[in-house]
């Protein structure tokens, strides 16, 4: 199995803020648990991260579940309230924040293999292309809406489903005092 450290590493290395944030926590593990895979990390004395053993008890498990991924990619301000948190969690702070906050500069790193010209643009590129993608899918969540509300209704408006609520308390109301109505008529009879 692949681990995941040196490309974590690769990040701190370039921020030292990250590592110092680190640091406190040397010698403690982190245990990501995302059902499928688990992934063990541990604070090196130097402030990066190394692979852990599956035998060492971590001192904060991270639960994810995966179908929760997308939205934690797409929110990674709100990352962690998608998880489930046990252990340290001073830790684990640490760790969210690192999350939201530690980004690859992906231009740097391809200009040294390409050169700056095509850094540039393989950015621009790969942001077009995620551009694209989050355009494409609300386009087709709003053509799946509107054809199960208007072509095939399977779904109701929201201002539908109120409306109907207004009439059918209205027409409860309206066969209340008709009952009333007619027991008067009937004592007034009898």
């Amino acid at each position: 199995m692949i681990s995941i450290a040196p490309f974590i590493n690769h990040l701190l290395a370039q921020e030292k803020w990250a590592r110092d944030k680190l640091l406190p926590h040397a010698g403690k593990t982190a245990c990501i648990d995302v059902q499928v895979m688990q992934l063990r990390l541990k604070v090196a004395a130097d402030g990066l991260l190394e692979s852990a053993d599956a035998a060492v008890e971590p001192n904060v498990t991270i639960r994810v579940k995966p179908e929760d991924l997308p939205l934690m990619a797409q929110q990674r301000e709100k990352a962690f309230s998608f998880v489930k948190i046990e252990g340290d969690a001073d830790f684990a702070n640490t760790i969210s924040a690192l999350s939201q906050n530690l980004r690859w500069e992906a231009e740097s790193d391809l200009s040294k293999l390409f050169g700056d010209v095509a850094a540039v643009r393989f950015v621009a590129g790969a942001q077009y292309l995620v551009k694209t993608a989050q355009e494409t899918y609300q386009k087709i969540q709003e053509n799946l809406a509107e054809y199960f509300l208007e072509e095939n209704p399977m779904l109701v408006r929201p201002s539908e489903v109120t409306a109907m609520g207004a009439q059918i308390n209205k027409t409860r109301d309206d066969v209340e005092r008709l009952m009333k109505r007619i027991e008067k008529m009937e004592r007034m009879r009898g």
